[in-house]
């Protein structure tokens, strides 16, 4: 009888263990399913990403490459009709125009210019300079005569940095002034140069810094109420 009583109690443990071990078998497998799981699903993702990645990338370059190629194709056929400022002064032949402006009409031109270029391309033209040269060509490209041009370029802000002559310039960014070519090819035209006399004090700019074709007035202010009372026509070309 107690052999009986023994062999079935062996029984019963041997049949706990294989459910413990069964269980702990089981949770171990759930445990290794849910960490594949998270793993494909963090796969998955990180290829998505990396793959979304790549597709911009691709469109941003190709888009690039389809300016630049346009770009190339637009400076193939410019024309610089009487100020050659770097391509971005520039006029792209239209063919078939339809409005066409009148050549015995003066045309009074009135340019507020403010900004200087940031220090890192300080090197290069100013680009409002390039702007005003860019307008004039364009107006001339219509068939306007030269003649019947009035350009006035009133400069106030940091735009009165480029108008130094290159002692002052000099001594402020450590190069010369790459715009007083572009400076006296506008002079050349017509031109009329006035510097705002409050932001020359507020930069702390003297006379005797600026080129010699930069005339000062009190304020731009009044330069550009005055101008446009006798019938200029005032363009903003800062970017």
């Amino acid at each position: 009888m107690k052999k009986l009583f023994f062999l079935f109690a062996f029984c019963c443990m041997s049949l706990i263990g294989i459910s413990q071990n069964f269980n702990l078998d089981s949770s171990l497998k759930v445990i290794n399913f849910q960490k594949d799981s998270t793993l494909s699903a963090s796969k998955l993702k990180r290829d998505s990403i990396y793959r979304s990645d790549l597709h911009k990338d691709s469109v941003k370059t190709n888009k690039e490459f389809a300016e630049m190629i346009k770009w190339e194709k637009m400076k193939a056929v410019e024309i610089f009709p009487v100020i050659n400022a770097t391509e971005m002064s520039g006029v792209v032949p239209v063919k078939n125009q339809e409005e066409i402006p009148d050549p015995k009409t003066t045309y009074k031109l009135l340019f507020e210019l403010t900004l200087n270029n940031p220090d890192s391309t300080i090197q290069e033209l100013n680009y409002g300079l390039v702007e005003v040269a860019r307008i004039i060509n364009l107006h001339v490209a219509s068939g306007i005569p030269t003649k019947n041009i009035i350009p006035v370029i009133v400069a106030h802000g940091g735009v009165l940095h480029s108008l130094k002559n290159n002692e002052y310039f000099n001594k402020k960014y450590k190069i010369d002034n790459p715009n007083i070519k572009l400076v006296g090819e506008l002079e050349k035209f017509g031109a009329k140069f006035i510097a705002c006399g409050q932001a020359m004090s507020f930069l702390d700019i003297q006379k005797e810094a600026f080129l010699p074709q930069v005339k000062v007035s009190l304020t731009a202010k009044t330069v550009l109420s005055g101008y446009q009372l006798k019938g200029f026509v005032l363009m903003g070309v800062d970017r």
